[in-house]
Parts: C-alpha cells; sequence; structure tokens
C-alpha cells in the first residue's frame, strides 16, 4: 500500500539549486522517497504534517564522529590532543568490551538524530575483535540512523585477524548499498602508523569498492607530510575522506584538491585539541569538498548547528585578524551562513557518497527530512532562513524524518525506551571508569 506524507506550510531550505527557498511550501513523501517540493501540492491521500512555523531542510550530515565514545561524553572538555591520546585510546579504550561498544553506538546514534543529524558516518577505531565490530553494526540498524561505518583498527600495527575481519564485516553486512548503513574503512593514516599500513587500507578499501578515510594534518604529526608521501606512491584519490587538515600545507591541499578528495573538518575540537588553526578557508581556496563533523562528544557537544556557527567564527575570525594585521578591515566576509549549511547537508553527502541518495530537499532523493521550529524565542521572527539555521540548536528540532519514517515528533525521539538506554550507558560508564586513576590534577 503506498504511503503519503505532506509536509506543508512550513519554509523550505531546500538546497537545491532549482528549487532554492519558498517561503511558504510543501513536501511530498511517497514510500520514503521525496516525490514533490512546491509552494502547493494537493493534499491526495496522505497524512499531513503542519510545518506552518517552521523550516523544512534536508537532515544534518556529520562525516566524522567517533560514536563509541558516547557514554564517556564531557570527559576530554578539558584535555588537549595528547591527553586525549593518552587516555581515551590508550587508556580507556582497550577497557571497552562489544557490549559498550553497543551502548555508545545506539546512544550516540539517538543522540545525533534528536540534533537533527540523520546521517553520521561513525569513525569506529575501536575494533578490537570481531565482536566488537558485530555489535557496532548491531547499534547503528538498531537506532534508525542512516550511517556510513567506518571500521577502524584502534591503532598500532594492524592484528592478525583485521584485514579478514573487514572482508567479513563487509560480505556479512553490506553485500548491498540500499540499507540505511553502509561501509567504509577507517584508516589510522600515515601520521599514527606505518605509511605501509596506510598503503594496505587504501588497497583493501579499494578492493572493496568502499571509501576510506583518514586523519591527516594533525598538530605536529603533520610535520610528516603525509599527502606529499601518500602522492609520491600514487595513493591519493576521489575516494578518500581526509579528516582535519590543519597542518598540510597549502600544497598539499590543492593535492587533495586535483584528485577529487573530499576534507571533513571538526574546528571546535581542533581549536580545543591543538590540531592546528581550522583549514576552512585554505580547503576552500584550495578548491576542496569540505563537510562537518563533530568529531568526540567526550569533548565537545554533539550539535551541528554548533559546529557551523563554530565553523564561521573560526575562519572570520582568522581573516579579520589577518586583515587588522596588515592595517586593513575586510571589505566583505567570504564565508557565509549559506556555505555552513552546504558543509552540513549536502557537501557532507557528497564526501561520503551519498549525493544522488540525500542532502538536499529534491525529488527523487530519500526522504531525510527535519522540521525546526522558528517560535522558540531564540529564533523568531526569522529574517535570513540560512542564518536562522545556524543559529539554530538542538531545541528547536521538532520532527526527524530518515528515509521517511518519523524518528522524532513534537520534540520527543519516538518509539525508543530512554530510560533503558540511559541506565544502560551508566551502567557501561561505570564499568569502563571503574579504578581508573584520570589524568593528573594541577594542585
Amino acid at each position: 500500500m503506498t504511503q503519503r506524507t505532506l509536509i506543508k506550510g512550513g519554509t523550505i531550505y531546500s538546497v537545491d539549486p532549482d528549487i532554492g527557498e519558498l517561503p511558504r511550501g510543501d513536501v511530498l513523501v511517497e514510500n520514503g522517497t521525496i516525490v514533490a517540493v512546491g509552494e502547493h501540492i494537493p493534499a491526495t491521500e496522505a497524512r499531513i504534517i503542519d510545518a506552518s512555523g517552521q523550516i523544512v531542510l534536508p537532515g544534518l550530515i556529520d562525516t566524522h564522529r567517533h560514536l563509541w565514545q558516547a557514554a564517556l561524553r564531557q570527559i576530554a572538555a578539558d584535555w588537549t590532543l595528547t591527553q586525549y591520546i593518552d587516555h581515551m585510546l590508550l587508556e580507556l579504550g582497550p577497557r571497552f568490551t562489544p557490549q559498550d561498544v553497543y551502548v555508545a553506538e545506539l546512544l550516540g546514534a539517538i543522540e545525533a538524530i534528536d540534533a537533527g543529524v540523520t546521517t553520521v558516518m561513525d569513525w569506529a577505531h575501536i575494533m578490537r575483535s570481531p565482536e566488537h565490530a558485530d555489535e557496532a553494526v548491531r547499534g547503528l540498524r538498531d537506532s534508525g540512523i542512516r550511517a556510513v561505518f567506518g571500521y577502524g583498527n584502534p591503532g598500532g600495527p594492524p592484528a592478525a585477524w583485521y584485514a579478514q575481519d573487514v572482508r567479513r564485516v563487509a560480505e556479512r553486512y553490506f553485500s548491498s548499498d540500499s540499507e540505511l548503513v553502509t561501509f567504509a574503512l577507517a584508516s589510522m593514516g600515515p601520521e599514527f602508523g606505518a605509511v605501509s599500513d596506510t598503503a594496505a587500507d587504501l588497497e583493501l578499501a579499494r578492493e572493496l569498492g568502499i571509501r576510506a578515510s583518514m586523519h591527516v594534518g594533525v598538530g605536529t604529526l603533520g610535520k610528516r607530510r603525509s599527502i606529499t608521501e601518500l602522492h609520491r606512491r600514487g595513493l591519493l584519490g576521489p575516494d578518500l575522506i581526509y579528516v582535519h587538515c590543519n597542518t598540510c600545507n597549502d600544497a598539499e591541499l590543492r593535492l587533495i584538491a586535483e584528485t577529487g578528495g573530499h576534507a571533513s573538518i571538526s574546528p571546535r575540537v581542533e581549536m580545543q585539541m591543538g590540531h592546528g588553526y581550522p583549514a576552512t578557508g585554505r580547503l576552500h581556496a584550495a578548491g576542496v569538498a569540505t563537510s562537518l563533523s563533530i568529531d568526540v562528544v567526550s569533548g565537545v557537544g554533539g550539535s551541528l548547528f554548533a559546529e557551523m556557527r563554530g565553523t564561521l567564527e573560526a575562519e572570520r575570525g582568522w581573516q579579520h585578524h589577518a586583515a587588522l594585521s596588515r592595517g586593513e578591515t575586510l571589505p566583505e566576509l567570504t564565508i557565509t551562513t549559506k556555505d555552513v549549511v552546504r558543509m552540513a547537508t549536502i557537501e557532507g553527502a557528497r564526501t561520503l557518497g551519498l549525493e544522488s541518495k540525500v542532502g538536499s530537499l529534491t525529488p527523487g532523493k530519500q526522504a531525510d527530512i527535519i522540521l525546526l521550529s522558528t517560535e522558540r524565542p531564540n529564533l523568531s521572527p526569522v529574517n535570513s532562513v540560512s542564518a536562522a539555521i545556524t543559529l539554530a540548536d538542538n531545541e528547536n528540532v521538532d520532527t526527524v524524518f530518515i528515509a521517511g519514517r518519523m524518528v522524532k515528533w513534537g520534540g520527543r525521539i519516538v518509539e525508543r525506551d530512554l530510560r533503558t538506554l540511559q541506565d544502560d550507558a551508566h551502567t557501561s560508564r561505570d564499568r569502563l571508569l571503574k579504578s581508573w586513576a584520570g589524568p593528573p590534577t594541577r594542585s
């Protein structure tokens, strides 16, 4: 039986250049797919969603988030990158059981949905056994989110079973790309291990026909000139996602652009932990397609709206500082609210290779749609739709659809026992932190 939903009377921000913005319009969804967007669509045998007083836009897309840390949120809020590596990756990471991973994946994905993120790349460098991988996939599937599962080695030389298990997971769970959860490889990259290990990862990902993501240009590790070395070996390509890029030089950013690569940036974590100044403007100048990501909720909050604001503020602050240091002022801003909304939607889809499915309100695409209430005091009245989106926050996310299925309604996650999930997260957190001394405290 055909299922139709008509989202009616909202302010449409389509991120589709042929449709643009509609001050008042409708979106018709049929069997999980957007079939029409327009100023007025007749309501024929459809469930009606009243979107008056709301902005209707594509679901947000996060291209790099370590969901496995969700039960340890806030713990790294005062840590540098070195402290994060020491405490999270080397001390706490080995404590994670498969059950801890399942709980965190489910909790982290529900958190993302609640914040209007309908697609996330789960950068899961916590795969310490095949069972860890199975539970990570189960958590993502149980959440109902659209996700790219990034199978990641937790660090050091890959275990003997690693490549074999990547193939097992690909065959067992990802034989079709029509499911909500799809597959990628999360490679530690040449700044966190041997270049030969990265080369092997890229060969494996290409054998499987999937994207690979890696951290590059991370703090002082960027001095290794990893992009230059990968280029020398002929390994760069359009199937690669480069995370951060802060201390990559401009020549390396041009190499990424010339080979069709994609960048995922996390300005808030980067500024907090010391990855280097966010490369937003330099990436854009080099012609690199750039998307946004939260990185770790153990260090910052999970709002992609806050990430949009942080991206704007960091890049604008840098440009103003550079101009003032020359005794000048900027004639205009070169990164706009429209730019960062695109980074959080269609550019995120392109980064993950999902632009034919999601990222804009385009007929034929999957109905990943969010409705933002503009009647709360923080957004009313709306005078610029793109600015209102960047100034929104989780409290404004009224309704969320993923592939046409309503997963949040009236400001509340639907069909979820959140109390039990939170209890499970507390149990996991308590076990993980039991007898852990923690970082040294200042006297």
